[in-house]
Formats: C-alpha cells, structure tokens, sequence
C-alpha cells in the first residue's frame, strides 16, 4: 500500500526525522491559510498529492493548470492561491501514472527549506538477500533513475542487521560516500537510524527519501519522502489502514480488495486468475515467451466459494486490455470443483465472448474438469501452466 507524501513525512517525523513544515489543503482558500501558517512571508512549496514519483517533471491535462508541474515554487500569497486553484481537480501525468494521469484532489503546502546539498536515500526488502538494504547516491547531476540506469556503480549499497540497524561504522562509509561534512555526521546517524526505524515499526516494504536535503547547519531535512506498506501486516496497524486512500485505487482493485483477493494491473492483453504470486510471476514468464504480455493478474488465496471465483471472473472480464483469461489453480486449500462452479456462474452472468484457458492441479481436479465439459463452455482445458501460456496466446491470436 502506497501512501501520499504528507503521511510518509509525518511517519518519519514521529522516528526523529526533520522535515519542513507544511499542512494539506483540499481547496485554495484552505491552501492559501496553510501558507500563513506554515511560513509568514513565503515562499512556499506547493505540491500535489498523488501517489506517485516524478511530480515536479509531470505535466496536468488541463490548459488551466498552466504549464508547472506537480510541485512549484511560490513567492506570494496571491500567487498561490491562483496556483492552488488551478491544480486542485486537474489531472496530474507522470512518468508513474501513465497516460492517463491521476486527478490531483488535495496538496502539501509547505515552506521553502533551503538547502546547500541534496541526496538520494533509500530502503527496501532485498528478498535475494533476505535483508533490508540502505541505498544512497549523490542527486547533484543527475535523478536517481538515470542513476541507476546509466551508473549504478554511483549507488552506494549497505545490508542493514534488522536487530542492530545502521551502525556508526556503515554511518562513516555512507557519510564518506555523499562527501558530507563533519558537522552534519551526527544528523545524518539520526536520519539513518530514523528510517531503519519508521521501516521496521511500519512493516513497510520500502522508503524513499529524495530528495534529502543538508543545510546550512549540517542538519539532514527530508524534503519528499515516499512509503509502501505491506498489505499483509495492516492487521498490525490499524493506524496505518487508515492511510489508504481509495481514490487513488483501481475500482477493480478495490473489489477484488473486498473479496480478499489481489489484484494488479499491466500493459499487456492477458487476464490471469491464479493462486498464488509464484504462480503468477512464473506464468508471466511463460507468456512473455509466447510473445505476449500480462495485463492483470487475480490472486484468489484460500478460502474461497463458487460466488467469489465467479465474482474475480467477472473484475477480470471488466478489464478493457484482456483479449483472453487463462486460469491456472493448484488446488491445494482451494477445490478445482469450486473454481469450476464459479466460471459456470460468471459465464452465465456476463457470456465468455473472448478466449478462455483453464488448468487445474490439485484437490478434486478431475471432478472440475468433468463439470466443465458437462456445461459445454466455449473454453481450452490445459494439462500444466506451459501447456496453459501457449495455448492462450494462440487461442488469442486466432480470435484476432
């Protein structure tokens, strides 16, 4: 679960770490009060709320949000209100939203933090390494993305013990590595040991701070923060469940979240209904080297019924890029026959008009096969998920 930038800053404050002060506002008049309040005389940033990176370079639809992007620097109260006004209910394209951008419904207003120096740091899973690890670069000449395509070299790597978390010694090599001050040694054990603790509090799968910022006292500010938290330990913290925000979210997600399932989205033309993440990734790769590509993949767990199974049928079906659904179930927890019942169930409701593989593996496979070719569906039994990936590619290509 991704969270906006104003509640990423304020997790990380509560762990010690400094950021400038700023307020949310949902209309002009709201932003143009959390100026004052925040700085009396300016000049302030103004930043819009979507969950996603590369703001400042996005650009809106609307003519009149003008021709900034998602974050400006403001000088004057009347200026910012006719900035503020122009934004809110614009849509905001970045490299991260795709095409289609997202509408911009809140923003940060925040002061203006002068700052000598910027760096990017960074923290995340590494599940190849079963640790969590630190990443830093020097932001001065080019973006972190460019960074770590052109010269990954340039970023500085450190696995953090989740028990003892940064230490001095990985303080000293990662201070050495941005060429930092003396003066700002001790803030920037601070700032580290900050974010080793807003991670591990939070169960978050990653942090991204960029940028961070030195001033002119050697003091480490957080100027843009981002989080993601793991859906699977929300239970946990009921605190942060509150953060979600369903505006932002795909309405199939939200209904396939009401149902306990997950769901993503890709660019590709294939629907997949699987149980298990393994299985789908593995069943992504099989696709791409059939030639084509995921465009949403349904995890239904355990513990599902025939009107759940019919249910993700039908949020897959609803996606406009799925030219084909290819269903790959081992049963184990999950019954073949109940995912059966449950595409009878959809087809009846919604018609199976594009092409449509089933491979089943597990608990009651073969009653669930039986009861499929008795319902006479327009559907391809597959025998395992290579058999599954080639036939519906082909099955596709066909229908085109």
């Amino acid at each position: 679960m991704n969270i906006h930038e104003y509640q990423a800053k304020k997790l990380l404050n509560q762990n010690g770490i400094k950021i400038p002060k700023g307020k949310i506002a949902y209309t002009a008049n709201e932003a143009r009060h959390a100026a004052k309040s925040v700085s009396a005389k300016g000049p302030w940033m103004l930043k819009a709320q979507i969950q996603s990176g590369a703001r400042n370079s996005g650009h809106f639809l609307e003519p009149r949000a003008g021709q900034g992007g998602g974050i400006r620097l403001v000088k004057s109260i009347k200026d910012l209100w006719s900035e503020a006004d122009s934004m809110l209910g614009a849509t905001l394209v970045t490299q991260q939203t795709g095409i289609r951008g997202q509408i911009v419904s809140r923003l940060y207003v925040e002061a203006y933090t002068k700052v000598g120096f910027t760096f990017y740091a960074g923290m995340a899973v590494d599940r190849t390494q079963a640790t969590v690890t630190l990443l830093l670069a020097n932001t001065k000449d080019n973006d972190i993305n460019t960074i770590a395509e052109s010269d990954p070299e340039h970023i500085l790597r450190l696995p953090i013990d989740l028990v003892v978390g940064p230490t001095h010694a990985q303080t000293g090599k990662a201070a050495e590595f941005l060429k930092l001050q003396p003066r700002s040694y001790d803030s920037f054990y601070l700032f580290l040991r900050g974010m080793f603790k807003t991670f591990v509090a939070n169960e978050a799968l990653m942090i991204e701070i960029n940028p961070a910022g030195v001033m002119k006292n050697g003091d480490i500010v957080a100027l843009d923060a981002k989080i993601r938290l793991d859906d699977k330990a929300l239970f946990r913290h009921p605190e942060n469940s509150r953060l979600k925000d369903d505006y932002e979210t795909e309405p199939r997600e939200l209904k396939a979240c009401k149902y306990g399932f997950t769901y993503h989205e890709f660019d590709g033309n294939i629907g997949c209904i699987v149980n298990g993440e393994g299985v789908a990734m593995a069943l992504t790769d099989l696709l791409k080297r059939n030639g084509s590509n995921i465009a949403c993949w349904l995890n239904v767990k355990g513990g599902v019924d025939r009107d759940k199974i019919a249910a993700g049928i039908k949020i897959i079906a609803t996606n406009p890029r799925v030219e084909g659904i290819v269903i790959n179930i081992l049963g184990g927890f999950v019954r073949c026959d109940l995912i059966a019942d449950g595409i009878i169930d959809a087809a009846a409701e919604v018609g199976m008009n594009i092409p449509l593989v089933v491979r089943f593996e597990g608990t009651n496979r073969d009653d669930a096969e039986n009861v499929l070719k008795r319902a006479g569906l327009p559907l391809i039994l597959a025998y395992n998920m290579e058999d599954a990936a080639e036939k519906i590619v082909q099955s596709v290509q066909e229908s085109e």
